[in-house]
């Protein structure tokens, strides 16, 4: 079973892309010189917003994610994993992370992909202001 979701959002002049372990994109406009793992702000939707389709097969055993990120002339592709961690009740926050750690503000595990080794490219665009699209692909291979 599959089920999409996008989410738009933009950058801000004080994203830096460094974070070692995640990535963020969040529905606040504000963003502080600490907030080195958030990409992008102003975001249409958190993860509470998220279809509830989406939501049950991103939470499911063996859920797989993929996720591209879209700015300006760059795609970038992220793949992670879901499961019954999955949550997905956080307001305004939508998180990847490398580690196992779930919350409510985590979207994925397990990620390919983290702030500190997406392109430099986007990060500059993003801390330009630019507009991201942000087009997720969550996968169940036990469901139907």
């Amino acid at each position: 079973m599959k089920a999409t979701e996008t989410v738009i959002a933009h950058g801000h002049p004080l994203i830096r892309g460094t974070h070692p372990t995640t990535f963020e994109v969040t529905t606040e406009e504000e963003l502080t010189i600490y907030g080195d793992c958030i990409i992008a702000v102003g975001a249409d939707k958190g993860a509470a917003a998220l279809s509830l389709l989406f939501r049950d097969i991103l939470s499911s055993e063996g859920a797989t994610l993929t996720t591209r990120l879209i700015c300006r002339d760059l795609c970038i592709e992220v793949r992670s994993t879901g499961g019954p961690g999955i949550t997905l009740v956080h307001p305004t926050d939508l998180v990847w992370r490398r580690s196992s750690f779930c919350c409510g503000r985590t979207i994925a595990t397990g990620s390919d992909r983290v702030a500190r080794t997406l392109p430099r490219e986007l990060i500059n665009y993003l801390s330009e202001g630019a507009t991201i699209r942000v087009e997720m692909v969550a996968e169940s291979p036990g469901r139907n």
